[in-house]
């Protein structure tokens, strides 16, 4: 069966795309990552969907999958300095333009516009086999580094909300200042 993706449209066309996507725009702690993903034409598997759509299990057995079949896998990290000095919005779309040009190939993005070419595509991770694909090896890494940050600085609690605004994340923050790898542009209760 021939999958129903986007990616395709562009297979047909033997154009070679690479999906990008990001995990970790939102967190007041942490890094963002960015990955691109070029799968092999007309690849499809049940389990590479939106990485919020799979539960932790099933993205770490996605990820095994990808990086098994995946012609290329690009991962860029975006640190809290660089998101401080840029801007959350701009340091994700610097490091999603550097995977396209880096790749060579058509890049399909989840909602980011880039000079590079490409299709920005909104719910991209529901629309295209390898933004999904990037979404889960996004996931697993910057979870994986949260994990590590918890270990680092468990007075924050990562492991649990990942870096997220949540009440108990807030809580440890009032009671226990900024870590350094809180993002000292993001407004913080007071």
């Amino acid at each position: 069966m021939i999958p129903s993706w986007i990616d395709v449209e562009y297979w047909n066309q033997s154009i070679e795309v690479i999906g990008i996507d990001e995990v970790g725009r939102g967190p007041m702690a942490g890094p963002c990552i960015v990955v691109g993903v070029v799968l092999p034409p007309y690849f499809d598997h049940s389990l590479i969907k939106d990485s919020k759509k799979l539960s932790s299990k099933q993205r770490s057995t996605a990820y095994d999958i990808i990086t098994h079949v995946a012609k290329q896998i690009i991962v860029k990290g975006v640190s809290v300095e660089v998101i401080d000095a840029l801007n959350i919005y701009r340091a994700t779309q610097e490091a999603m333009e550097w995977i396209a040009n880096t790749s060579k190939c058509f890049a399909l993005t989840d909602a980011m516009p880039l000079i590079a070419p490409h299709e920005s595509l909104i719910k991209g991770d529901s629309k295209s086999i390898s933004i999904a694909a990037a979404s889960i090896i996004a996931k697993v890494i910057r979870d994986d580094i949260m994990l590590a940050y918890d270990r680092l600085y468990p007075a924050y609690g990562f492991a649990q909300h990942k870096g997220y605004g949540t009440k108990f994340h807030q809580e440890m923050m009032e009671k226990n200042g900024l870590s350094p790898i809180h993002r000292r542009s993001f407004t913080f209760k007071k």
